[in-house]
């Protein structure tokens, strides 16, 4: 434990270190909230104790957080007493498998057993919870997916859709039989727009890295079928976090269902075009089945090194678009809203080019 001591504790944070969870402690200490006790996986713990010290040294009071060892898949989310956190009134649950090609029996552990943990944690103390889910519970769905659409029949592009759906099937449940929740859905959260930090490198960035491994004169890209009608939703992380801070402290949001994301995406062909521009990239889309460039893609890593993930290209022709209604009413006047892509594109590449070390790596 770190600043704190766990009985004292107020809200209860899983996610944490990870790049978003980081982000949005800092926000809740800020704010007055807590203090907060974070779980942690052992193999994260001088992580998340460096990262408790910068936020702790940029707050003017006591910080008022407790890092507890633990994890989300075991029963009991791992803690030797979960007695000393009887004062939670309040639960973040952020961690999950951030991985588009993550196989399907550790996606089961952590992001449907790991929710239905949380679940019972939150229960036991008659605690509220905020619940980080995405907007890709949508699946393949064809046709625009609000807060209002959960369980429409659709197929499911990977294992961590799939799990994802499942967790906050399991969520909605519970809300139904009186649990006061809030769920959160972001769209593919990207670093931030201000800065450009990220501490992963996936989704989005696997496009940008296959265009700097390529001359800048002509990079190609792919174009397979559908792409033209496809959107790519990209949010940065200072808005999520953002917009989860402001709804997350109201009363009204109880019950609650938001989408965040960016209400005017752009297509993936101007997208890329944009991404390409920031990068200084004359590119040219090479039309191909999407079959034929996950193998160009396997072939790229295993010869040139190119981190490339295959999954990512299910995107490129993604039938669903999204809306977010209740998201909008909620936040207007709050002057928290989607910054334009073309906005801070050149951040994000500026980011990638100073730190290419960063690497893919899910933290699970």
């Amino acid at each position: 434990m770190t600043g704190t001591d766990a009985a004292d504790a107020e809200v209860f944070l899983t996610g944490f270190p990870g790049f978003l969870g980081s982000a949005l402690l800092e926000r809740l200490l800020a704010r007055g909230d807590g203090p907060v006790a974070c779980l942690v996986q052992p193999r994260y713990l001088e992580t998340a104790r460096r990262r408790a010290r910068e936020i702790a040294d940029g707050l003017e009071r006591d910080a008022g957080i407790a890092l507890l060892e633990g994890d989300i898949t075991e029963p009991d989310l791992g803690l030797d007493d979960t007695a000393a956190l009887a004062d939670v009134g309040e639960v973040y649950h952020l961690a999950a498998v951030y991985d588009l090609g993550v196989d399907r029996d550790l996606a089961e552990a952590v992001n449907v057993r790991g929710t239905e943990h949380v679940l019972e944690f939150v229960e036991e103390r008659g605690a509220r919870l905020h619940y980080v889910s995405t907007c890709y519970v949508s699946g393949r769905y064809d046709g625009v997916f609000t807060e209002d659409h959960l369980r429409e029949g659709q197929s499911f592009n990977n294992h961590y859709e799939e799990t994802k759906y499942r967790a906050e099937v399991a969520v909605q449940e519970r809300m139904a039989d009186g649990l006061p929740a809030t769920i959160y859905r972001p769209a593919i959260v990207v670093g931030d727009s201000r800065t450009g930090e990220t501490d992963k490198y996936d989704g989005p960035y696997y496009l940008l890295r296959l265009l700097l491994a390529q001359p800048s004169w002509l990079s190609v890209t792919f174009a397979p079928p559908g792409a033209d009608g496809a959107e790519l939703n990209v949010v940065p992380r200072d808005f999520v976090v953002d917009a989860i801070a402001s709804l997350s402290d109201r009363e009204e949001s109880v019950g609650e269902v938001y989408q965040l994301c960016d209400p005017a995406p752009l297509p993936v062909s101007r997208f890329v075009d944009v991404l390409a521009d920031a990068a200084g990239h004359r590119t040219v889309g090479v039309p191909t089945t999407k079959s034929l460039a996950r193998s160009v893609t396997e072939r790229l890593e295993a010869r040139f090194g190119v981190d490339l993930e295959p999954a990512t290209l299910d995107y490129l022709d993604h039938p669903t678009r999204y809306a977010c209604p209740a998201t909008r009413r909620a936040l207007a006047g709050s002057g928290i809203e989607v910054p334009p892509f073309e906005s801070y594109a050149d951040r994000l590449v500026d980011y990638v080019r100073r730190n290419p070390d960063v690497r893919d790596d899910a933290m699970v």
